[in-house]
């Protein structure tokens, strides 16, 4: 028996167990770890994932807020010459300090949907040192991630994410696959940093804040959302017809009129 008693699932860390073994393995087998890796898990829960992780002879680093778990896993994997447990709060943690020189981390994670969005950014600000990130997120995030242009859920945070990385919905996951159910669907998403920039920015706050403009009205065509930053006619020479909403324009455009606005700006300065 057990000398832990059964861990209950906290709200307020939005805990969804996973604990379908199907579902485990499928996931392990997107992941592929393998001996020589690093590989860095983001909320390890009850080592649904972890077990498999470990046992794949990749170095393993886990970051867990909840102090309740710590004496479960570090009992189940406290052995293992190389499992490291991190205690805190992945919003907060330096992924960088654990790339050796020359290598790059594999990011796992059953991430709690009420922190995904701010976790993805924070760990994308660290993308020079990451190969590739496997989530588990909510679906309709998911579909938010992977849309392309014209597509229903094309908006803002899948194109930025798609300046930094590909994105691919690798499957769906049922709420049944979890204790307890959550009361959606989750989807499975793999993020792969781009060794370069398909279309860079000159300055990528510039890009953010042309995105967000351009979808707080998404049903208005780009000369209406960008009025406060460009008017028609410097849409129109940046190769892109005005009266496009925001959901017919792809990354590339999008670059091209935050450093149209960049350069403005700069000229504006001098």
């Amino acid at each position: 028996m057990s000398e832990f008693a059964p861990h209950r699932a906290r709200k307020r860390f939005g805990q969804n167990f996973l604990h379908d073994h199907g579902v485990i393995n499928r996931i392990l087998r997107a992941i592929a770890p393998r001996e020589g890796q690093r590989v860095v898990e983001i909320g390890p829960g009850q080592g649904a994932l972890t077990q498999g992780l470990a046992d794949s002879g990749a170095t393993l680093d886990v970051v867990e807020l909840d102090h309740d778990l710590h004496p479960l896993l570090l009992a189940r994997f406290g052995n293992n010459p190389r499992f490291t447990l991190h205690k805190g709060d992945a919003l907060k943690f330096d992924f960088r300090a654990l790339a050796e020189p020359g290598q790059k981390l594999r990011v796992v994670g059953n991430l709690p949907y009420n922190i995904s969005t701010p976790l993805m950014f924070h760990l994308l600000s660290q993308a020079d040192c990451i190969s590739d990130m496997h989530f588990m997120l909510q679906k309709e995030v998911v579909q938010r991630l992977a849309a392309g242009v014209g597509m229903n859920h094309y908006g803002r945070l899948g194109i930025m994410v798609q300046y930094w990385c590909a994105v691919e919905h690798l499957f769906d996951v049922g709420p049944g696959a979890f204790n307890p159910p959550p009361k959606v669907d989750s989807a499975i998403v793999r993020l792969t940093p781009h060794a370069e920039l398909p279309h860079p920015a000159d300055d990528v706050e510039m890009l953010e804040i042309v995105v967000r403009e351009a979808f707080n009205q998404r049903r208005k065509t780009l000369r209406n959302t960008l009025k406060p930053l460009l008017d028609a006619d410097a849409i129109a020479e940046e190769g892109l017809d005005p009266t496009l909403r925001p959901e017919q324009v792809d990354l590339a455009g999008f670059v091209r009129l935050a450093n149209r606005l960049s350069r403005e700006r700069s000229a504006s300065h001098d």
